[in-house]
């Protein structure tokens, strides 16, 4: 039996997911959507990752950026690692894709900003 916090509404239920018998339950939810997120984040947990990565020729020396997507959780340090070597060249626009296909996921880092250039 683990024990969650459901993070997918501010309601944040309390879940209790057993994931010892064949068929997964979750119980603790107040709508449907508690009950798969719980059963996901004992299979499959994921996550949305945001970050900056360097930007030059805008007004800010750091452009916000965040995946597009889901990615597992155990490659966020990875995903977010490669974004030390990415530089980018203002201007930029909300949504340009910055790093495609993180670790052959199919989901990419975006601007989650737009600058301008200076």
């Amino acid at each position: 039996m683990k024990e969650l916090i459901c993070i997918v509404c501010p309601r944040g239920c309390h879940l209790s997911v057993d994931d010892t018998a064949p068929e997964i339950t979750v119980t603790g939810n107040a709508c449907p959507r508690g009950a798969a997120y719980g059963k996901k984040e004992v299979t499959a947990p994921a996550r949305v990752v945001t970050s900056t990565v360097r930007i030059s020729g805008a007004a800010h020396r750091r452009l916000p950026v965040k995946t597009r997507g889901e990615i597992p959780k155990g490659m966020m340090a990875e995903a977010v690692k490669l974004l030390d070597e990415v530089t980018v060249e203002a201007p930029v626009k909300v949504g340009d894709v910055i790093l495609p296909n993180i670790l052959g996921t199919g989901i990419d880092f975006v601007a989650s900003r737009t600058m301008d250039k200076t």
